[in-house]
């Protein structure tokens, strides 16, 4: 079995996992609008609401929907992890993810595990951590 990350959104879905897909390299596979269901399936809210979203990061699965206001939960209780494969492409990362970020939790450093760490939570409310193991990763 395969997790698949699942994510919601307070009506920018498509632009936030647009931006995903950008910055990690990945390709929306799939968007289906609020005015693509039938009348009776509608969820609450206008035609351009993102009822379903997928995007294919290098073969893991990340989808997502908007949803309406009174529906709406902060993410909570989780993060999204990315281990990059060099301090180049870091702190590439971390200023597209981080630009305009909510909250910079542990501002990039480095840890004992990493040569370069982070926390934070994106202007779309995702929280992510993000790492560049490096030689930090290798065994004895």
């Amino acid at each position: 079995m395969k997790p698949t990350i699942y994510l919601f959104f307070k009506g920018n879905c498509l632009e936030a996992m647009t931006h995903y897909a950008q910055t990690l390299g990945g390709r929306v596979t799939g968007v289906f609008r609020n005015a693509d269901a039938p009348a009776d399936s509608r969820m609450p809210g206008g035609d351009d609401m993102v009822m379903n979203m997928a995007v294919d990061l290098d073969g893991t699965l990340v989808m997502a929907s908007d949803n309406p206001d009174e529906m709406y939960d902060r993410p909570q209780g989780f993060y999204v992890t990315i281990d990059t494969p060099s301090g180049a492409e870091f702190d590439r990362v971390f200023a597209a993810l981080s630009d305009g970020a909510e909250a910079i939790t542990m501002p990039p450093a480095e840890t004992f595990w990493a040569e370069r760490f982070a926390m934070f939570r994106d202007r779309f409310g995702t929280p992510w951590m993000l790492s560049f193991t490096g030689s930090k990763g290798q065994q004895p």
